[in-house]
């Protein structure tokens, strides 16, 4: 039985990042009160009282660590990370992926949690943030009077409602034959040499196909509590085409001023891809928020000659969402700069997917727990998938540069500093995560007892 009475740390929200920042604060020695609304109050999206409720999917992604869910997955075992054990304990067959049985994986949870003498389960409505350490983990849906009271701790800057995602792919899977580097007008790139924009074009008959297959293209069915609320800076591109066939060339696909080199005059159409990281091994394409399906995605945007074979790290989507400018509000463990007390995991920091959810919490709660025995935890090495997670969410941007909610892809670590052959690379940057990860780990404070 519990008996204390004051927490040493607040966990509000009882999804993957809350179910994992408690666990691993309580196994460390820290009493822990975390706080669900559930049954008190059920979301649109929840059906059941149990924790850790897969609302979406019952799949946490591939398993193999040459895919970059898979590698977090290794990652999260090595951190001994008891949302991951209990999938593990509840899969399904799924290939090469790691689902789960629903209701077994929620309960299993549920149980661990409830029976640990460092946790008590509080299900309440919470009508304002707690005082002390807080680790803020309400997801995606986070509104009411939290959501008002947060906003108000940012000083009046609003919470985003709505992700408006382009999609991202390889850099070195598009085809340079079929592409060109330039920015518009020619203006030189930030290199001071070659334009910052691939720029993919696109014949009158290939566009003429291209958007005749995305008006028929299969789409996302919002869910009920998504009212599609579109905005002209983030109209999925579909939506545009329905305007008339020739919208897109005066929108996302204007072709004026980009002189293609191999004809010496303006495209038809193009599609603009810009660097998505500074190791300039992803690219977005510009303006291509969208709700097709994802396998539309692929065959549709496949289309594009330049991008024929191009692997996708990220399809686009727009889609109900809450999260944080989390570069500029949050500091490098997590923590609201202007309330250091208070700290974010799971979707609010700006991540998508259970296992990015998961692997937040995870080191909210690590940095933390350092923090109440009077040390710092270093963030993971960037070579590794939390590693680059972490690196998203803190990394400050430049100006007007844009922060969208992303899932864990290889173009968020930096690049092998060894040649490789393309169908080498995956594995070569695993197995440096593997070998990076190990020295961290031995930093991570494993103490069970509480700091005096």
């Amino acid at each position: 039985m519990v008996r204390w009475i004051q927490p040493d740390v607040t966990v509000v929200g009882a999804g993957l990042a809350g179910c994992e920042a408690a666990w691993q604060l309580a196994i460390r020695g820290y009493t822990v009160s975390l706080i669900e609304m559930k049954p008190m109050r059920l979301s649109p999206a929840h059906q059941t009282p149990l924790l850790c409720e897969l609302v979406c999917s019952n799949s946490l992604r591939s398993d193999t660590p040459t895919a970059g869910a898979g590698l977090l997955k290794q990652e999260l075992r090595r951190c001994s990370s008891m949302v991951i054990d209990s999938a593990d304990l509840h899969s399904v067959p799924a290939g090469s992926a790691l689902a789960v049985e629903r209701f077994g994986f929620g309960r299993e949870v549920t149980m661990r949690l409830a029976a640990h003498p460092n946790v008590r389960i509080e299900r309440r409505v919470l009508g304002e943030l707690p005082n002390g350490p807080t680790i803020l983990a309400t997801g995606p849906l986070t509104g009411g009077r939290i959501a008002a009271q947060i906003r108000s701790l940012f000083g009046g800057d609003r919470l985003y409602f709505y992700d408006a995602i382009a999609p991202i792919v390889l850099a070195d899977s598009v085809d340079p034959e079929r592409s060109f580097r330039a920015s518009r007008w020619g203006k030189d790139g930030s290199d001071g040499a070659i334009g910052d924009y691939i720029n993919c074009p696109l014949n009158e008959d290939e566009y003429r196909a291209f958007v005749t297959e995305m008006l028929g293209a299969r789409q996302v069915v919002p869910h009920d509590f998504e009212e599609p609320k579109f905005f002209d800076g983030c109209l999925p591109v579909e939506v545009i085409a329905e305007r008339g066939f020739e919208s897109l060339r005066y929108g996302p696909m204007r072709p004026v001023g980009l002189d293609d080199p191999r004809t010496g005059r303006w495209p038809y159409a193009v599609v603009q891809l810009r660097p998505e990281n500074q190791y300039l091994t992803a690219y977005n394409l510009v303006g291509f928020q969208t709700r097709m399906a994802y396998p539309e995605q692929k065959r549709v945007f496949g289309m594009i000659p330049a991008l024929a074979t191009a692997e996708f790290l990220r399809y686009g989507s727009i889609h109900r969402n809450t999260f944080i400018d989390a570069p500029r509000l949050l500091g490098t463990e997590f923590e609201l700069r202007s309330h250091p007390e208070l700290r974010f995991g799971g979707l609010l920091t700006g991540v998508e997917g259970y296992i990015e959810s998961c692997a937040t919490g995870l080191l909210a709660a690590l940095f933390l727990a350092a923090r109440l025995r009077g040390n710092v935890q270093p963030p993971p090495p960037p070579t590794t998938a939390l590693g680059g997670l972490h690196n998203h969410v803190t990394r400050e941007r430049a100006d007007g540069e844009s922060y969208n909610p992303t899932n864990i892809n290889f173009g968020l670590v930096p690049p092998l500093t060894v040649r490789a052959k393309k169908r080498e690379r995956k594995q070569l940057m695993a197995e440096r995560a593997f070998t990076d990860l190990g020295p961290w780990l031995e930093t991570i404070e494993t103490d069970k007892g509480r700091a005096a």
